[in-house]
């Protein structure tokens, strides 16, 4: 996976004798994703989406300009060819992301649910997962395991059948699940920490996969 977590965190690290910085990976990955998504993307439409303030959001442009990750102009910014190839990598793992509805294995009236490929044997009882996004601001984070074409909650002691068939169905319509992938599902109380909370846990777990691999 090419250390794609360690690339975003050199982004988001503090230079001295810099503030200290309110912004992390998993806020690199989203403004990565807003630029990728809108084409010559503003200072004020980052604002809107991440919800940090102006201040921060300068701030972290200025970080993605120095690692070569984007452009600036007066109409906006662009991805550079490394920023593109950077966004590409956690595409490769992190393919698919959609909003849920609030059910039974949620907490919270705001949920995010995120794909991660093929780690499902690098998750426990999901505790990670959940940490990190409580971490950001969630209220907490679900996190399921796709097996034998079935979601699991992430237990490896004691697989338990998602029996929620409209959730299912969602996920598989949404996500597109295959065999030993995960889908995190983080929940908060506004849909811009929700997502960034399942991001974060995302990138937690690809993290651990890539310091036992």
């Amino acid at each position: 996976m090419h250390n794609v977590v360690k690339l975003l965190g050199k982004v988001a690290q503090r230079y001295y004798p810099s503030r200290m910085l309110s912004f992390e990976p998993a806020h690199i990955f989203k403004v990565l994703q807003v630029i990728h998504d809108n084409v010559k993307a503003s200072r004020s439409l980052l604002i809107e989406e991440i919800g940090l303030g102006e201040g921060s959001v300068k701030t972290l442009v200025k970080h993605l300009k120095m690692n070569e990750l984007i452009i600036t102009s007066k109409a906006g910014m662009t991805l550079t060819n490394k920023g593109k190839t950077l966004f590409s990598k956690l595409g490769e793992v992190i393919s698919a992301e959609t909003n849920i509805h609030e059910c039974s294995i949620t907490v919270g009236k705001f949920n995010h649910a995120i794909l991660v490929k093929g780690l499902a044997k690098d998750v426990g009882s999901g505790i990670e997962q959940r940490d990190a996004a409580v971490r950001i601001g969630a209220l907490g984070a679900t996190t399921l395991v796709f097996r034998d074409d079935k979601l699991f909650t992430s237990d490896k002691s004691h697989d338990i059948p998602i029996k929620d068939r409209k959730l299912t169905s969602i996920i598989i319509e949404k996500l597109g699940p295959e065999n030993g992938d995960v889908v995190i599902i983080a929940s908060a109380e506004n849909k811009k920490i929700a997502d960034l909370a399942a991001k974060r846990a995302a990138l937690e777990t690809i993290s651990n996969h890539e310091k036992h691999s």
